[in-house]
């Protein structure tokens, strides 16, 4: 499933062309686009009519381009609450946009695979020119090999990059970009004698390995890693382990990073901490699963670094949504909203061909909500994101979110 949602947004902004970029809702194409107004609808063409009551719920928009979204809107849980979250986030999105290119056709996935299977037939029959969503790892493979046959894109959210490849592309937070902004700024900061406390899990893996190539990237080096398995006293062992490179007049490492949530950072810094690990000379890095009330708590972490979208972003958008539905959403809701706006966004380009082979992937990328953010050529989301200072209880910006993938650390 999608996890360690997050963060942040930017102006909403008229739907035109400024130079060479074109802006709709809270989207800009970086890359370069002809100058003039966004073309107008074909003459004659109509727009797209919404299925029939039990197909799909409420379509919304009134463009000639389909877009179909794909979440569990009757799953049980918490998983029918955020897909309907996410489906209010997407009908704000096309409200804010002026004329746009295109109608937005809801499907319910039922939170399965097989659920998720018939909703992408469903959305070919419906003539849907791109596929947003689902939202769990398993769907979107299910929903990958129907777009797949039909050559339908798709921009989907679950956090599990092995879920990227042939249409899919993830819009949402992958491990890498936290590693790659955070082990930058850190390199650039003389911090290039890198530790690493890591849960024995899938994520604690990735974060292992991109943090492995971060910093042989920027000139630095992955000296030691300490894994941990979810309980107290494997915590503590590991943490007392590395704090034996880290402790000391002269420490062998001096950056260490952290990536987990509230259930083990607490006693990995208290185990730090109790080994004499000088946290002047050894800064504490992490992920964006920093960026939760229960962790920014933490007294010892004051001056400790951790990657995710400036939290100037969220709020905007979490405010506009309030007004609409009444109620807050949660750090998800961003995805679905960036992930319309590029829709409409590309499909005001060309209508009659919104989606081509290629236009996902430009590298110069998308500036949304969460700041700029691309494709690679696996599908995976690369972010430009910002380097926040924890300063109980809260953090502060410690360097601004890029505008622009080069220089940036990628």
């Amino acid at each position: 499933m999608v996890s360690g949602v997050r963060h942040a947004i930017t102006r909403l902004m008229r739907r035109r062309f400024l130079g060479a970029c074109a802006i709709v809702a809270g989207t800009v194409l970086l890359s370069a686009c002809s100058g003039g107004n966004l073309p107008s609808f074909p003459r004659g063409q109509q727009p797209a009519q919404p299925p029939q009551q039990g197909t799909a719920v409420n379509a919304f928009g009134a463009g000639p381009v389909r877009v179909a979204l794909l979440l569990p809107l009757s799953a049980n849980g918490n998983a029918g609450s955020t897909g309907q979250v996410l489906r209010n986030v997407s009908e704000l999105a096309v409200a804010e946009i002026p004329n746009a290119a295109i109608t937005v056709i809801p499907f319910d996935t039922k939170g399965t695979p097989e659920g998720a299977r018939e909703a992408a037939g469903q959305a070919v029959q419906f003539g849907s020119s791109l596929i947003i969503g689902p939202l769990f790892s398993n769907e979107v493979s299910a929903v990958g090999q129907v777009a797949g046959s039909s050559n339908i894109p798709v921009i989907a959210f679950s956090s599990d990059p092995n879920a990227a490849g042939g249409p899919v592309h993830l819009l949402s937070f992958l491990a890498e970009s936290d590693v790659n902004r955070v082990v930058f700024h850190a390199a650039q900061n003389g911090r290039k004698a890198f530790g690493a406390l890591v849960p024995e899990n899938a994520y604690g893996l990735l974060v292992e390995g991109a943090l492995r190539r971060a910093a042989a990237r920027n000139g630095g080096q992955l000296i030691s890693v300490e894994r941990y398995q979810p309980d107290i006293n494997s915590i503590k062992g590991a943490a007392g382990r590395i704090a034996a490179l880290a402790s000391g007049s002269k420490p062998r490492i001096n950056a260490l990073m952290i990536p987990d949530g509230a259930a083990a950072v607490p006693h990995i810094v208290e185990a730090l901490q109790s080994s004499n690990v000088d946290f002047g000379k050894v800064k504490l890095l992490g992920t964006g699963q920093w960026d939760d009330p229960a962790v920014l708590r933490i007294p010892q972490l004051a001056g400790a670094w951790f990657a995710a979208p400036d939290p100037a972003g969220f709020n905007g958008l979490a405010n506009r949504y309030q007004g609409r539905f009444g109620a807050q959403p949660p750090r998800i809701a961003s995805l679905a909203y960036d992930a319309t706006s590029l829709a409409a966004a590309l499909a005001g380009i060309d209508p009659n061909n919104p989606y081509p082979a290629g236009r996902l992937e430009n590298r110069d990328g998308f500036q949304g909500t969460d700041g700029i953010f691309r494709f690679d050529s696996q599908g995976r989301s690369e972010r430009g994101l910002a380097v926040l200072e924890v300063q109980p209880p809260g953090r502060r910006v410690a360097s601004p979110a890029p505008k622009t993938f080069r220089g940036s650390g990628f």
